[in-house]
């Protein structure tokens, strides 16, 4: 149980902020399979990510893990061993869903499992795709457990039914042991760290705009190139510290080496579009990622609408923006949320649910989001029930810093699979949480 209470004086000082999980994951496989030694320094140490790490190691992967970087040997493509045990992926989706592509390909079988959310989440968007391929599967409702059959797999033309970079990841993965030239079609805008990294790490793909669509072709059975790794900061993380100061009087933060990459930089035009005092300088290139630093500033913010597009730029960011529209001055309309429904919780669901608990007029249709403030009343259920979702936890932790009555979160466990130092960090600026 975690206790968010009232901020009086504001947040201030220099925030540092986890590696960017996404690209941990992906530091990891990438790193796994190349023929070589990678330093990777800056890698977020959270559930979720260790999970991936410890899955590799139970592969027979030599993983060296110091104070901050950890040392990968990698010796090639087709050089996984097959573990003695199940692999064990906690709650990470992440890791479910790239490990099925890699492991798709692979010359021996495997199990994945999970905690009791994971493995409530869909996998058949990610089987189907390589049941193309000539992938074989084995699951009791398309969920975890879920048994890997490695195979031979043939390449194929994909085009993806919605915007989902763990489905492409998988895909991308599963292709790199296959011969010959797998093609992926993208209708709409998703995460591309798999790309940008496997081009540093020396595969032979191509990434073309055809019209409005993405196309990425990659050719399978070439070896890695092993490469140092200094991961960003994630923005997804940056992002409670970066609300938390805008709706918060008297707040300054800096945050540095965030990773801004353009197709998921979605937080920061929102709240750009709200009339955040937010500041974006120093922006460079570090990995073929863009990174720049932040100046947040206490603001006074205006509602808006987003459509569907933005959504693809941002979706794992609509629990804390839902907060930062609580305390706008005028109604927000979020539009396109549909994949909320299906992330570590009901995620749009659980919006709802304790944004109404704490007096804010919301409803939900379909998959849109409505945000009244002007009608904010006192609150009427302190209790904020989490399922276990890490970013709601992180959420409503902000949510309780502008309230007179202190919030009680629950399962705030669930935040140690993203950011382990969160209450840490956040009290050390000014915040108010206790465990």
């Amino acid at each position: 149980m975690l206790i968010s209470s009232k901020i009086h004086d504001g947040i201030s000082g220099n925030i540092n902020i986890p590696g960017d999980k996404s690209i941990s994951h992906r530091s990891i496989i990438i790193s796994s399979i190349s023929n070589g030694s990678c330093e990777v320094s800056n890698l977020l140490f959270s559930e979720d990510v260790i999970h991936t790490l410890n899955a590799f190691v139970s592969m027979g992967v030599k993983i060296e893990q110091f104070k901050d970087k950890i040392i990968i040997e990698g010796r090639g493509l087709n050089s996984l061993q097959k573990p003695l045990h199940n692999i064990y992926l906690g709650n990470s989706g992440t890791s479910a869903r790239l490990l099925t592509g890699l492991l798709a390909s692979q010359n021996f079988n495997t199990v994945l499992t999970g905690d009791k959310s994971l493995s409530k989440r869909p996998m058949k968007r990610i089987t189907d795709p390589l049941k193309t391929m000539g992938g074989k599967f084995e699951s009791q409702n398309n969920t975890l457990p879920l048994k890997i059959y490695g195979n031979k797999l043939n390449a194929t033309e994909y085009e993806l039914p919605i915007p989902s970079a763990q489905v492409k990841s998988g895909i991308l993965f599963a292709a790199l042991n296959t011969k010959g030239k797998t093609k992926i079609l993208e209708n709409n805008i998703s995460r591309d760290h798999t790309e940008i990294m496997l081009k540093s790490f020396g595969a032979n793909i191509e990434c073309t705009k055809i019209n409005d669509k993405s196309q990425i072709i990659i050719s399978g059975e070439s070896e890695l190139f092993p490469k140092d790794i200094s991961i960003p900061s994630d923005l997804s993380s940056a992002a409670f510290f970066i609300i938390a100061a805008l709706i918060n009087k008297n707040s300054s933060i800096k945050l540095e080496n965030i990773n801004i990459n353009p197709t998921r930089d979605g937080i920061l035009r929102s709240l750009k579009l709200m009339g955040a005092s937010i500041n974006v300088y120093n922006k460079r290139t570090v990995n073929d990622e863009v990174v720049a630093d932040l100046k947040v500033q206490s603001s006074k913010l205006r509602g808006c609408e987003l459509d569907e597009k933005m959504s693809r730029l941002m979706i794992d960011e609509y629990p804390i923006l839902s907060i930062a529209a609580s305390f706008a001055e005028t109604p927000s309309l979020f539009k396109g949320l549909k994949e909320l429904k299906f992330k570590e919780s009901n995620r749009l669901e659980l919006i709802r649910i304790n944004l109404d608990r704490c007096g804010v007029e919301c409803s939900v249709s379909e998959d849109q989001l409505f945000i009244n403030p002007k009608n904010r009343s006192a609150v009427k259920n302190n209790l904020i029930q989490t399922n276990f979702d890490h970013r709601i936890a992180m959420s409503f932790a902000v949510m309780g810093s502008k309230l007179d009555t202190n919030l009680k979160i629950t399962d705030s466990d669930s935040i140690k699979t993203s950011f382990p130092n969160f209450i840490e960090n956040y009290n050390q600026v000014g915040g108010n949480l206790i465990e």
